[in-house]
């Protein structure tokens, strides 16, 4: 029985409001105001989860505001309503203590499994560590020797500068561009680890449903699994210093073979440059 009860939850709050979102943002412009969907199980998982405690959350307000804007109306003291007299009622207290624990109850019981998956990095593909800097990322593709800063693109970097001259909305993506993005590859599970060199920093992409903190000497970890291929953006969500807002996040998701021989040419030019460096090195020694 609770079973069927929370299917129909479910369809009630979450499958018909679907429906008529994914209409609505068909023609939507860039900005909303709503969470998006994403384009991982976690961030669908999270979305669903977010518009059936949104709509539990609805509906109590229109109860309660509905009961005290009746009350209100219909028994005021220019409608010669008189106060009652009595101090309290247990039934009351009662029923008003039961039915929200009920209710709370109930919203961990359906939160707790997808909060239990988010932790769960167990059977990831691959592992990418991710360090926050003041005010850049640096990324390292753990077990294979590839590792690189993402800073703010130059036109975007070009563009806030005080009377640069250059109008912001003529650059594309502005403040959301990076020169080197995190390319990862579809429908594989990818653990983060997740740390900070200075200060603390937030690691957030909203089409992931991830944000997570970045602690000096602590390392946070989590995971995604992209299943469409494309750019996704993101910031540092956390006030880190004055150039907390020049610090975006660009994540590439593509097929795994492109991400493979994606990470075999990054290879060779990082073993090439070291090869260029190694004998300056040496004479400087």
């Amino acid at each position: 029985m609770p079973s069927r009860i929370a299917k129909l939850l479910h369809r009630l709050f979450v499958v018909l409001p679907l429906a008529g979102i994914a209409a609505a943002q068909a023609e939507a412009p860039r900005w909303q105001v709503n969470m998006p969907v994403g384009v991982t199980p976690i961030s669908r998982e999270t979305y669903e989860l977010h518009m059936l405690i949104l709509w539990v959350c609805v509906v109590i307000g229109v109860i309660v505001f509905g009961a005290m804007t009746y009350a209100l109306v219909k028994f005021r003291h220019s409608k010669g309503a008189v106060p009652a007299r009595w101090s309290h009622s247990t039934t009351a207290e009662v029923i008003w203590t039961v039915i929200p624990t009920i209710i709370v109850v109930w919203m961990a019981y359906v939160a707790t499994p997808l909060l239990i998956k988010i932790e769960d990095t167990r059977g990831a593909e691959l592992t990418v560590k991710i360090t926050g800097y003041q005010w850049m990322w640096e990324y390292e593709y753990i077990g294979h020797d590839v590792r690189f800063f993402s800073v703010l693109a130059e036109e975007s970097n070009a563009a806030r500068r005080l009377r640069s001259g250059i109008d912001p909305f003529t650059v594309e993506n502005y403040l959301l561009d990076v020169d080197e993005p995190l390319v990862v590859p579809t429908n594989t599970k990818i653990r983060y680890l997740l740390t900070s060199n200075d200060v603390l920093h937030a690691w957030w992409v909203p089409d992931f449903a991830v944000k997570r903190d970045a602690i000096p000497g602590r390392i946070n970890e989590g995971w995604f699994l992209v299943e469409e291929p494309g750019t996704y953006r993101g910031q540092c969500a956390e006030l880190c210093g004055k150039d907390h807002g020049f610090m975006p996040i660009v994540v590439v998701a593509v097929p795994p073979e492109q991400f493979t021989a994606w990470l075999d040419e990054r290879r060779d030019v990082q073993y090439a440059g070291r090869e260029e460096q190694a004998p300056r090195l040496g004479a400087v020694n």
